[in-house]
Parts: structure tokens; C-alpha cells; sequence
């Protein structure tokens, strides 16, 4: 497996009477103390372009440049296909296990590494999330006027997105036909990470709606409309009601991280196995006045005719 090109991590800082160290050991808790002076020793973190020591007092304002040198990045599945095309836009169905966006040990393994390589000059920029553990429709803008029109669209929820779900059976009368889950959404302090986006009181607003669209012997299919945005909000949504989705390793009950066991890792949103698909996707061409519409047909144990989970062998991961 060859090695990526190394990447370079740019900070501004804000903060009064942090040492070098400290910031980044305070803010990166993905890795410890001990390495993160370590890479400031050997001259891969510069301070306004030069190098630094670890004690040194920072002022706010001031850049700061972690250079990452090359390394391995996880193998992921790299093929999506292009449902749509144009000089403004783009629509993809992306695949359960491709990252949207550089993080988390991913660079050019991402949906807009293998973007760039189609489109070297003008990467196409997504105009929405989507989980790495997620599959279906991703919009893209490829113009700076879609990406200006479709971020308004954004702004004032006139992008419709509907997703299917699947969470465990319940009993008939604990999960209503349709539900609406206003559950507010922050973040929270968690371990190696910093902090995390869950259920919390002083959160953001969000809203999903939600149908149950099959009932199995064994698991739910719901659909979900999102009025929102937020990050991992279905995820959260569901958890929050007391359904979070099968195979979900890290978000519980009451929309919160689970709490692993002595034997288990520590989980990140980036982690896979859940059950969740972007199905459809309504908006506005930004650039014409045409309403542009697309299904992505879901895997087979999203799909309503797959009468019990258990037939389905193919993972998500």
C-alpha cells in the first residue's frame, strides 16, 4: 500500500497564555502529550512559519502548521457513481464506508480526493453531509453560483432530503406510525476527541420526521425527513427515542455515546456498521428554475422488500 502525500494543518490561535504544548495536546487529545512534543522537537509543527519550542507562550493571533508526513490510510471502498452531471452541479451516490471529507486518518481515500482527481482544477464541493458509514445522494456544486444558490437553498430548508433507517423491532405500540424528533443537538467534552455532537439541552434546534415504513420480526425500517442539518442527526434523533440504529457503535440510548466495555475501543463518528441511506433528494437547479429530483435505490436490508434483517448477509461497513 503506498504511502499519501502528507498534509499540513493550519490554527489560528485565540487563546491567552497557552504554552505550544498545551494547545495542541489540549486540542488534538487524539494523540498524547508526549507525541505531540515529540513532532514540535523535530520541527513538524512551525509557529508564524519558523520553528518553536514546546514551552514557548503563544500569542493570540498567531499561525500555526502541523506538518503531517506521508502515511498508510485505511483501505475503503473508492467507487461511487455520478447519477447527475452539469456545469453547475453534481449528484452522486456515494457508497457505506467512503468518506465525504478529509479526517480521522482519511486524505485522498475521501469522496473529494477521488474528485479531485477527476476534477483537478475545480473540485466539485458538497453542498451537505453525509457519514462515512452512510450511503445515497450527495449534492455537489461544481460553480460558484450553485454553490451560492444551493447554500441559500440550505440556509432556508428548501433542499428536501429523505433517508431510510433501521433500528430494532420494539413492540407495535412503543413506536407510532409517524413521530417527530426535535431532539437539540451539541457538542459534549469526549475522550481523545475533545468533544462530540449529541443529545443535549443547550443544543441547536433540530428536527426530523419520521414514518415507520415496514415492521419486521426482527428490526424497523423508518423514513426520515430532516428539516435539519445537524451532524449525525438521525443517528442522535433515533437514539434519543430509545431506537438508535442497528449496528450503531457509538451513539445509545438518550442520543449519547455509548460507554464501552474494557474490551472494546473507545468508538468515533467516523466508525461504520449502522443501517442508513440518503433515499431521495428534491432541490432547485441554482441556475435555472427547474426542480431537479433523485432517488438512489438502498441496499437490500433498506429496501422494503426484504421481510426480515436476518436474510440479508451484505454489511454497511
Amino acid at each position: 500500500m503506498a504511502l499519501n502525500r502528507g498534509w499540513i494543518y493550519r490554527d489560528q490561535v485565540a487563546e491567552v497564555g497557552l504554552t505550544l504544548l498545551d494547545y495542541y495536546s489540549q486540542r488534538y487529545q487524539h494523540s498524547s502529550r508526549a507525541e505531540w512534543r515529540e513532532r514540535i522537537v523535530h520541527g513538524q509543527i512551525l509557529l508564524e512559519g519558523g520553528a518553536a519550542e514546546p514551552e514557548q507562550i503563544l500569542q493570540p493571533g498567531q499561525q500555526l502548521a502541523y506538518h503531517r508526513p506521508p502515511w498508510i490510510e485505511p483501505d475503503v471502498p473508492l467507487e461511487f457513481e455520478t447519477l447527475y452531471a452539469d456545469a453547475d452541479l453534481l449528484v452522486i451516490a456515494k457508497p457505506s464506508g467512503l468518506p465525504v471529507l478529509p479526517g480521522g486518518g482519511f486524505l485522498e481515500h475521501t469522496l473529494l480526493g477521488q474528485l479531485a482527481r477527476i476534477y483537478p482544477t475545480e473540485t466539485p464541493l458538497p453542498i451537505h453531509r453525509l457519514g462515512r458509514g452512510t450511503s445515497g445522494l450527495l449534492l455537489l456544486a461544481r460553480s460558484a453560483q450553485a454553490r451560492s444558490g444551493l447554500s441559500q437553498q440550505m440556509r432556508q430548508r428548501q433542499i428536501h432530503k429523505v433517508y431510510r433507517a433501521l433500528v430494532g423491532a420494539g413492540l407495535p405500540d412503543e413506536l407510532p406510525d409517524t413521530f417527530t424528533v426535535q431532539q437539540p443537538i451539541g457538542k459534549i467534552p469526549y475522550p481523545g476527541l475533545g468533544q462530540l455532537y449529541a443529545a443535549t439541552p443547550d443544543g441547536q434546534f433540530a428536527q426530523s420526521d419520521c414514518r415507520v415504513w415496514q415492521r419486521r420480526t426482527n428490526a424497523t425500517l423508518i423514513e426520515v425527513t430532516i428539516l435539519t442539518g445537524r451532524p449525525h442527526q438521525i443517528r442522535i434523533h433515533l437514539a434519543s427515542v430509545g431506537y438508535p440504529l442497528l449496528g450503531d457503535p457509538l451513539y445509545g440510548a438518550g442520543g449519547l455515546p455509548r460507554l464501552p466495555t474494557d474490551a472494546q475501543q473507545l468508538a468515533v463518528p467516523g466508525d461504520c456498521g449502522y443501517w442508513l441511506h440518503a433515499h431521495r433528494l428534491e432541490f432547485q437547479h441554482p441556475c435555472r428554475a427547474e426542480i431537479m429530483q433523485f432517488i438512489c435505490p438502498p441496499p437490500a436490508v433498506l429496501d422494503d422488500t426484504t421481510p426480515d434483517f436476518s436474510s440479508c448477509t451484505t454489511s454497511s461497513s
